[in-house]
C-alpha cells in the first residue's frame, strides 16, 4: 500500500487524480509518481466491460513499467454518483492529467473550467493528437500518426528508403513527458499566484518541438532535412561503421576529433586529403569519406576499436541490442534497471528515472496495482462508510 507516510520525494505534498490511457498520460503521470506524488489512478469498474484503452496484458512488461508507484481505485464517470465522487477527489487535489478526446471531459463535466470552481488551485493537464481546438482537436491522434505529421518520419531512415517511422513511441512519450514539465512549471507559478491553470500539450506539437534543429533548418535557413540513415545530417564523420565482427558508432566531425581519429585510425593521409579539409567539405563528400574511413575499421573487431577510440579521445560507442544495454557497467552503475516487488510477478525490474537530484532522489516503492485495489481505502480517506462504499459498488458506482 502506497500511504502518505511511505511516499518520500521532492513532490510527496502533491496528489493527482490521474485519468490518462494508453502511453502519452502514463507518462506525464509516471515523472510525477517517481518523485513522490500521491496518484490516484481511476480506473472502469470491472462490472461496466468497458475498456480503459490500456492495451495489452496488465502484468506485461509495458503496464508494469508505465504504471508503478500509484494508487488504484474504479469508478463510473457516467454516473452522476460516479462524478460527485470524483468531485470530491478533485477538490482535494493538486493535478488531475487526462489524455481524452479533447470533448469528452466537457460531457463528462470534469473540464478545467468546471473543476477549478470549487478548487481554484486545480492544474489540469491535457494531452491530445492535435490540440484542444483547431481544424484537426476532433481527429483521433496517435504516434504513428503524429510521427508523419510532424517531420520525424521524412528524415528517419536510409536515403531513398521512404518514410520510416522511429523504434519508439517518440510522439507520445515526448508529449507525456512536456506534459510533466508544464504541470511542473504550473505548479511553481501557483506558489506565486496562489491559483492553478490548464496545461495542455498536443502529440503533434511534442513532435515538432523534439525535431528541434531539424525544424529550424527549415524555418531559418529554408532547407527541407532529407533522410541521412546512419549519417549525422550535417557533421561527417558521424554515423555506423563496420568493424570485423560487427558494427559501432564514431562520432568525429569536428576538426579536433577528425584529427584524432585520423591518428588513432594510422591514416594521416585522409589529412591531407583537400576534400576533407574542413567539416563543410567532409559533409559534401560524406560518402567516399565514409567509405574509406570502412575500409579501415573492418580490419579490427570491435572491441579492439572501441579499446583504441578511448585511449585516443575518439567519441565512440558499441550498438547494444536490449540485453546488452542493462549488461553494460556503466548502464549498471547509472541504475537503469530499479527492482521492485509485485505480489504476483515477485522481483522485477523496471526502467529508472533519466535525471537525478542529489538531496531527494526518485523512487520505485510499488509496483503498478491490480484493478481498484485501493478504491476503498481511497473512499474512507474522502469520509464514506463502509455501508454507502457497498451501496455504491453494488451500483457499479465504483
Amino acid at each position: 500500500m502506497t500511504t502518505g507516510a511511505t511516499r518520500r520525494g521532492p513532490l510527496s505534498r502533491f496528489r493527482v487524480i490521474d485519468l490518462t490511457r494508453v502511453r502519452s498520460g502514463p507518462t506525464c503521470v509516471r515523472q510525477l509518481a517517481d518523485w513522490g506524488a500521491d496518484i490516484i489512478k481511476i480506473e472502469t469498474p470491472p462490472g461496466l466491460q468497458a475498456s480503459d484503452g490500456w492495451g495489452g496484458n496488465r502484468h506485461g512488461p509495458d503496464f508494469q513499467n508505465l504504471h508503478r508507484n500509484k494508487r488504484s481505485m474504479t469508478l463510473n464517470l457516467k454516473e452522476p454518483d460516479g462524478v460527485a465522487v470524483f468531485r470530491k477527489l478533485v477538490d482535494r487535489a493538486d493535478v488531475v492529467v487526462e489524455n481524452f478526446r479533447p470533448d469528452v471531459k466537457f460531457r463528462l463535466g470534469i473540464d478545467y473550467e468546471t473543476l477549478r470552481q470549487s478548487n481554484p488551485r486545480l492544474v489540469y493537464g491535457s494531452i491530445s493528437g492535435f490540440g484542444q481546438d483547431g481544424p484537426y482537436a476532433k481527429r483521433p491522434g496517435f504516434d504513428q500518426i503524429a510521427q508523419g505529421m510532424g517531420g520525424l518520419m521524412a528524415i528517419t531512415g536510409l536515403p531513398g528508403q521512404g518514410p520510416v517511422r522511429a523504434g519508439i513511441a517518440v510522439a507520445d512519450s515526448s508529449a507525456g513527458n512536456y506534459c510533466a514539465m508544464g504541470i511542473l512549471t504550473a505548479l511553481l507559478e501557483r506558489e506565486v499566484s496562489g491559483e492553478g491553470q490548464w496545461v495542455q500539450v498536443s502529440l503533434l506539437q511534442a513532435m515538432i518541438a523534439m525535431l528541434d534543429f531539424q525544424a529550424a533548418r527549415w524555418l531559418v535557413a529554408g532547407e527541407i532535412p532529407p533522410q541521412a540513415g546512419n549519417d549525422h545530417p550535417t557533421g561527417i564523420p558521424t554515423g555506423v561503421f563496420p568493424t570485423a565482427d560487427g558494427h559501432i558508432n564514431i562520432a568525429a566531425s569536428a576538426q579536433p576529433m577528425w584529427e584524432r581519429l585520423c591518428k588513432v585510425l594510422g591514416a594521416q593521409e585522409l589529412l591531407a586529403r583537400p576534400e576533407y579539409a574542413t567539416p563543410a567539405l567532409r559533409s559534401q563528400n560524406r560518402a567516399q569519406c565514409n567509405q574509406d574511413i570502412a575500409e579501415i575499421t573492418r580490419r579490427k573487431s570491435s572491441r579492439e576499436w572501441l579499446a583504441v577510440f578511448e585511449q585516443g579521445s575518439v567519441a565512440s560507442g558499441p550498438i547494444y541490442r536490449m540485453n546488452e544495454v542493462f549488461a553494460d557497467p556503466q548502464v549498471e552503475h547509472l541504475g537503469m534497471a530499479v527492482p521492485v516487488k509485485h505480489p504476483a510477478l515477485g522481483d522485477i525490474k523496471l526502467v529508472g528515472q533519466a535525471f537525478q537530484l542529489s538531496r531527494t532522489p526518485s523512487e520505485i516503492r510499488s509496483a503498478t496495482p491490480e484493478c481498484g485495489e485501493h478504491t476503498d481505502e481511497v473512499m474512507h480517506e474522502l469520509g464514506y462508510r463502509d455501508d454507502q462504499i457497498a451501496d455504491l459498488r453494488r451500483r457499479i458506482v465504483i
